[in-house]
């Protein structure tokens, strides 16, 4: 059975995923010209807002510097001690305030204006200062704020990120933003390193490659220095199996008396997990982890040794 303080937090989602469904027919020409001026523009978006707004503006600015739009965030308080200079003439200006009339963000309108700088207005209101200045203005109206009070902006700010993020992924379709173009601009992150490509963390100096011929005793300082725990087993640079350190000891543990006459072809491994270095960082990842190992030996499509990547890279 729900609690008042339950209910409390159910209806606050459901007016705010209400004001979100609101919104949709409003989406349409206004949306669509502020998309082809954001598209056509030579500069960067740069997006303002005070407040609450100026925190929404941030997030929106930021998802769009991500997805292939160049674009920052610009306190309107602080336009003034300076941040002005940040603003060029072939920029979009994305302007977000409830009102249309928020006196920090209005008078910014002269430099902006003055510049020739197009001004997107995300208000509530079209006949707003804000909106009357602008090329194209989004609605962002809500019936009723979320806030029990109705006071505090909740549903408002909830349509302005949605807004945004539909900004977003209408730019990201018409620019033909791909996975690998996301990776670009989050190699630190753990979603971009996913999407990332093997051959961008795999090792390829120092390969520890051994022949079929070669001696089980030379192989454990060749595995030793390539710090992978394996070596790889080529043929005119084929890939043909794989001994480990573990083969290594256990080939000790069992033929001590001809450990050193003994040959990688008697315990290597023919049939080693291998992985392209044009597939994605995860799919490596999942492989080791289905497989229970911790490297993988990186081929090209003709089979050619290029690298070994381990576990230790996906993470």
């Amino acid at each position: 059975m729900m609690g008042k303080i339950a209910e409390v937090g159910v209806k606050c989602l459901q007016d705010e995923a209400k004001a979100i469904v609101d919104l949709v027919p409003t989406v349409g020409e206004e949306f669509e010209r502020s998309v082809e001026l954001i598209l056509n523009s030579k500069g960067r978006v740069i997006v303002t807002g005070v407040g609450k707004s100026g925190h929404i503006a941030s997030k929106i600015a930021a998802t769009l510097a991500s997805t292939g739009t160049p674009s920052f965030y610009v306190n309107a308080l602080d336009a003034y001690h300076g941040d002005l200079g940040m603003f060029c003439p072939e920029d979009v200006a994305i302007a977000i305030s409830y009102s249309g009339n928020t006196f920090e963000l209005t008078r910014l309108l002269p430099s902006l204006l003055g510049r020739n700088i197009p001004i997107i207005a995300m208000t509530a209101k079209r006949d707003s200062l804000l909106a009357q200045n602008a090329v194209c203005w989004l609605d962002i109206s809500v019936e009723h704020e979320a806030c029990p009070l109705n006071l505090a902006p909740t549903s408002s700010t909830t349509v302005t990120l949605a807004l945004g993020d539909a900004l977003a992924c209408a730019l990201i379709e018409e620019r033909h933003f791909k996975a690998s173009d996301f990776a670009k601009f989050h190699p630190g992150g753990s979603l971009g390193k996913h999407l990332s490509k093997v051959e961008d963390y795999m090792t390829t100096d120092n390969l520890p490659i051994v022949s079929p011929d070669s001696l089980v005793s030379d192989t454990m300082i060749v595995i030793s220095n390539g710090k992978h725990g394996l070596a790889v087993v080529a043929e005119n640079e084929k890939v043909v199996g794989v001994i480990t350190d573990g083969d290594v000891r256990r080939a000790m543990q069992r033929d001590r008396d001809r450990f050193f006459e003994m040959e990688v072809k008697e315990y290597m491994n023919y049939a080693p997990k291998t992985i392209k270095d044009t597939d994605r960082l995860s799919k490596a990842e999942k492989i080791m982890q289905d497989y229970k190992i911790y490297a993988l030996i990186v081929v090209d499509e003709a089979g050619n040794v290029k690298g070994v990547i381990d576990s230790i890279s996906c993470l």
